[in-house]
């Protein structure tokens, strides 16, 4: 998996991309917490159930069905959070999404159950360039932990930044554009007459 503070980075770097202010903070507080919620699936191996099992880590929770009903839950609960429902719903959804996303770039597990409950199957992208982190914070201060920290700067948090400078960028150029067209009366020089 990727560390949790890399998946809590996504529905911050959407809101960050954004410059009209769509979403409320307790908006993007929940779609932080959704990042998070697939990994409550360790508690699968509290429980004794296998690692490999639909319900085991990376298993249903990670499933675009598990988004899907993550969006559809807080976008029932819009209106106390000052938003749309087409809008809570897909930051959720996506926040949620990309949860899997991101584990099935890393190197190492067992892949992730992205189509349950239509397969149990468990996938990887193509390409894996994210080192795998292991379940726990104690393992940062060691090689292996600053090795898996560089490869998410690189693979992961260096590629949101600079989504958002673009997204701001392609904004403002929009807004200059639209100031110009604003500018133009529709009028033209039709020769002194």
């Amino acid at each position: 998996m990727a560390t949790i503070f890399t998946h809590a980075l996504v529905p911050i770097a959407i809101a960050a991309g954004m410059t009209n202010n769509s979403f409320s903070k307790h908006l993007l507080w929940i779609a932080v917490l959704a990042t998070l919620l697939p990994d409550a699936d360790v508690i699968a191996f509290k429980l004794g159930i296998s690692y490999s099992d639909p319900f085991g880590h990376r298993g249903f929770t990670h499933s675009l069905l598990f988004a899907v009903f993550a969006g559809l839950l807080v976008a029932a609960f819009a209106s106390h959070l000052n938003t749309t429902k087409v809008s809570a719903f897909w930051l959720v959804f996506v926040s949620t999404a990309s949860h899997p996303a991101l584990d099935a770039m890393t190197n190492g597990g067992l892949g992730v159950a992205l189509f349950w409950p239509l397969t149990n199957s468990r996938y990887f992208l193509p390409w894996q360039p994210i080192d795998v982190s292991p379940i726990g914070l104690n393992f940062f201060a060691s090689k292996y932990g600053l090795q898996v920290l560089f490869s998410e700067l690189v693979w992961i948090i260096l590629p949101l930044a600079g989504s958002v400078l673009l997204a701001r960028w392609l904004q403002k150029k929009a807004r200059r554009e639209g100031n110009t067209d604003e500018g133009n009366t529709g009028e033209r020089n039709t020769g002194g007459r």
